[in-house]
Order: C-alpha cells, then structure tokens, then sequence
C-alpha cells in the first residue's frame, strides 16, 4: 500500500482559501437574500388582508402603505393625465393610464393607474379614454413604482408631453407643483366600467431561486475543498 501524506503548497493554499471565502460569501448573500423575499412575500399577503385604508389631505408613509389596500374620494384632473408607455397585455403594445386625483377638501393629490389601454389607432395618436367627472370614490392597492435608469440608453424625448417612458412620482410632483401622495393607487378591477384592463401582478416569487443559487455556491465551496484535500495528498519519498 502506498505511503500518502497530505502536503499542502502555499500559492494552492491561498488560492483555494480565496476562491473558497468568495463562494461563502456568494452562498450567503443569495440565502440573505431569498430569506428578505420570504419576509416581503409575508408581508405582502399580510397587507393584502387589511382593512382598507382611507387617504385624505395628510401625506403618508410609503414604506408602511406599500401593498395596502386604500380607497379615496375625490375629483380626476383629466387635463393632467399621463399615459406610460411600452406596457404588454396578453402579447399586445399598449399604456397604462394614470390620472391624477384632487382628494376631497384638499389641495392633495394623489395618482390612480386606472388600468390598461391598446394602442388602438396604431402609435399615430394616443389612445382616447373616457373619465369619470363629478365626485368619485376609488379602491386599490397602493404601489410605490421604481424609477431604474439605465446609463447606456440616451434618453429620448416622448412623441407628446403625456407619454412618459416610466412613472416618475418626483416628476409628476414638479410639474404638478400640488402635494402629492407617495404612492399609486392601482385601481380595483370591479372600480367603474371604462373599458381599461385591470390585471394587477402580484409580486413575483423568486425566494426558491435564490435559495438554489446560495445551494449552488455552497455545493461548489464543498467541491473546491475536496479537490483541494485530494490535490494536496501526495505520494511520500521512500526512505
């Protein structure tokens, strides 16, 4: 039987301690990462559960309303409608419609996406919507959108001032110059029969993905050290 022993060799050595940290790491903040999605999926469901909150004139916290159900009174200012564009439904280009809503014996508005339209003339003019006028009561749930932008894409300006590429809350509030709520109201589908789309995604469940990838890494941190182990055992000189 041979006579084997381990002799580990130092630049081996640091490499493999190197690459071994960083796959910890990696399998971490992947773990960290589905365990922060399984709280939000948690939370979500649990707002979803709320009684519905009312909005008056007092601006609230978005963080806290963040998927809440809330209902408002108020009157729609068509005239500051906004169409966001590049939205798909069921395979086919078209906007989302969001109207800015004077909250009842206030000065405070909020925003309401009223749902989903098709570009029904082409992209020749925008899509023409109908809105309710007189004092009006709307449910939904309260969204926070993210504005990303992306440093490579120049950006273009719009074919007209009502079609924005993203919703922008902090644009919106300038051009507005009224206080604005922080969050979007994303209309109930059962609200007002206007002939727009209602289909509201909840938020996608990833926590099982990433729990694969932290799997993934901590599998590979594993199989770097038994190469390492196996590597490093080596034959003995014969005395």
């Amino acid at each position: 039987m041979p006579n084997l022993r381990f002799q580990p060799r130092l630049i081996p050595t640091l490499a493999t301690l190197a690459m071994l940290l960083l796959f910890l790491y990696l399998g971490q903040w992947q773990a960290g990462k589905a365990q922060r999605l399984s709280v939000e999926r948690s939370q979500y469901a649990a707002r979803a559960q709320r009684e519905p909150v009312r909005l008056g004139a007092t601006l609230v916290s978005a963080e806290q309303l963040r998927d809440a159900p809330i209902t408002v009174r108020g009157h729609y200012e068509p005239a500051q409608q906004i169409f966001i564009d590049n939205r798909q439904q069921e395979g086919r280009a078209g906007v989302h419609v969001v109207t800015p809503l004077k909250i009842e014996g206030s000065q405070t508005r909020i925003l309401v996406n009223r749902g989903w339209i098709g570009w029904t003339d082409g992209r020749q003019k925008l899509p023409q919507v109908s809105t309710p006028a007189g004092l009006v009561e709307v449910s939904g749930i309260a969204a926070t959108p993210v504005v990303k932008k992306f440093l490579l894409m120049p950006e273009r300006p719009e074919a007209w001032s009502q079609l924005w590429p993203v919703l922008d809350l902090k644009r919106f509030e300038r051009q507005l110059k009224f206080p604005l709520q922080p969050v979007v109201l994303l209309q109930n589908r059962s609200d007002m029969h206007d002939n727009l789309i209602r289909k509201w995604q909840a938020p996608e469940d990833r926590v099982a993905m990433h729990q694969s990838y932290a799997l993934q890494w901590f599998g590979m941190a594993l199989a770097l050290l038994v190469f390492y182990g196996v590597a490093s055992v080596r034959r003995a000189a014969s005395p």
